[in-house]
């Protein structure tokens, strides 16, 4: 189930504009780039940004996404026509044979259910080629990064055309390692209306990601830093083999 930042229709419809710089998305395209993907699997695309950006470079993208109210925003965009939206997750896909599938910002650390996670995994696996790539990104554990989730230090008011001032912030709920949670609150000044999205992530070490990717069949050919956050995710490239090859892991260097 998708959160409610994403499946409330009236938080979806700002989720964009709360959260504007996506320069993240920047590193991804050049991964595209690097491996000539010309067919891409968006796996969590959520509003479309991603997948947009990759259309607009002439790329094919299938963008899917478990919130309705995400993909309708999607839609709503200048040239969505060029994308296809599928509601669902990596699970239930159909035959795609794509070049590369990515799951970028927090997509893979949302997915907590050990199940689900395999899931995913195999799914993506099935879409690509043989010798194509999935590229996601997690947040090292050791950056402990939920310390710095509080009201202090994410309290913010938004100016939204069309929507008035909209003051949001985030709370820790609770950390259980590996699973962290947390709260984001939402007041429209318009009405007065509050909305909270509660959200779980899991913070996976390196070795227990590599492990998982290996068990599916890949081949991890490297573990790189996130460009906007170095030193505080991993960014990991693992590859379908060509037919015939085992997965293995290459011992990639971070």
């Amino acid at each position: 189930m998708a959160d409610d930042c994403f499946a409330h229709p009236r938080l979806a419809a700002i989720y964009d504009l709360l959260d504007p710089d996506r320069s993240d998305l920047a590193a991804y395209l050049r991964i595209a780039e690097e491996f000539e993907a010309r067919r891409v699997l968006d796996i969590g695309c959520g509003t479309g940004e991603f997948a947009l950006l990759l259309a607009s470079h002439g790329i094919e993208v299938v963008g899917v996404d478990p919130a309705s109210a995400s993909l309708d925003v999607a839609r709503a965009k200048r040239d969505s026509a060029q994308v296809r939206w599928i509601h669902g997750d990596a699970t239930g896909l159909p035959s795609l044979q794509v070049d590369l599938a990515t799951m970028t910002a927090n997509v893979a650390q949302a997915i907590t259910d050990p199940h689900a996670w395999e899931g995913t995994l195999q799914g993506a696996y099935e879409a690509l080629r043989p010798g194509g790539h999935l590229v996601f990104e997690t947040r090292d554990p050791a950056g402990r990064a939920w310390e710095e989730w509080t009201r202090e230090k994410s309290c913010r008011v938004t100016e939204i055309p069309a929507v008035g001032a909209v003051e949001s912030w985030v709370q820790l709920i609770d950390v259980s390692r590996p699973l962290v949670t947390f709260r984001w609150t939402y007041r429209f000044a318009a009405d007065g209306q509050v909305l909270t999205s509660d959200s779980t992530l899991r913070f996976r070490e390196r070795e227990e990601v590599e492990q998982d990717l290996v068990a599916r069949g890949y081949v991890v050919e490297g573990v790189r830093d996130a460009p906007d956050r170095p030193g505080r995710e991993f960014v990991f490239l693992a590859r379908r083999p060509d037919k015939g090859a085992r997965g293995v892991t290459a011992h990639p260097a971070r």
